[in-house]
């Protein structure tokens, strides 16, 4: 008798969820990113200031993931967007069937671009599809310059990787050629973004982009291949 593994049973069920959240998205023609990075690398902070810069012109929605609190959600809605917490008791990733709950706690007809902010953590996160249109994964200056040679199942799965923290670069010992050539040798097609949340360096190049998927918004998309790696 074949025996399936149990862990292909537990992501051919997500990815039937994951493909219910997508059909659902689609049909509000809502764009949808999956941001993901190690604890502290500063997603939420990137998020607080792009719905600031945003204001008025694009529209964010963010579903939170973390182990316990709800204070990014707090967050994010002084910030001035719709968000909706989502805590995991100790799992270390999200998956589709936390997503497909939390989008009933959002007005989506009222979102021009949806986060889903995940679990701190370089490693489950990418394995996991929620539905969203989009990997994304925020590195961060005040982390090792090695990770995407560490972690390279989450650079492969990402369509974008923004380098955070760049104001602190004349204090840290951090390369960010060396971090972008591991981040390219893993992921020849992945988009860098350097930026500064307290500076506001690169802020505007990444506000812009942003924009732009608004009209990819509006177009089918299929929904993203489990990276193996």
């Amino acid at each position: 008798m074949h025996k399936v593994p149990i862990v292909q049973n537990i992501l051919a069920a997500n990815e039937r969820i994951a493909h219910e959240v997508h059909q659902r998205l689609a049909a509000q023609r809502l764009f949808t990113i999956n941001m993901m990075s190690s604890a502290g690398a500063g997603k939420t902070t990137l998020l607080e200031q792009t719905i600031k810069r945003l204001d008025g012109v694009l529209r964010i929605g963010v579903i939170e993931g973390d182990v316990e609190t709800c204070t990014d959600a707090v967050r994010i809605e002084a910030a001035g967007a719709q968000s909706v917490q989502i805590i995991t008791e100790g799992t270390c990733h999200l998956e589709a069937n936390m997503v497909l709950l939390a989008l009933d706690e959002l007005i989506l007809e009222l979102i021009d671009l949806l986060f889903i902010e995940n679990v701190g953590n370089l490693v489950c996160p990418a394995g996991w599809q929620l539905g969203e249109d989009m990997k994304m994964v925020v590195v961060s200056t005040t982390e090792g310059d090695d990770k995407p040679a560490k972690y390279p199942a989450m650079f492969a799965a990402s369509e974008v990787m923004v380098i955070n923290k760049i104001d602190l670069l004349p204090y840290v010992d951090y390369d960010v050629q060396k971090v972008k050539r591991f981040a390219l040798a893993v992921n020849p097609q992945l988009q860098i973004f350097e930026l500064s949340c307290r500076s506001g360096e690169g802020l505007d190049t990444w506000c812009d982009w942003l924009q732009s998927l608004r009209h990819k918004g509006r177009q089918a998309h299929p929904l993203p291949q489990r990276i193996e790696f």
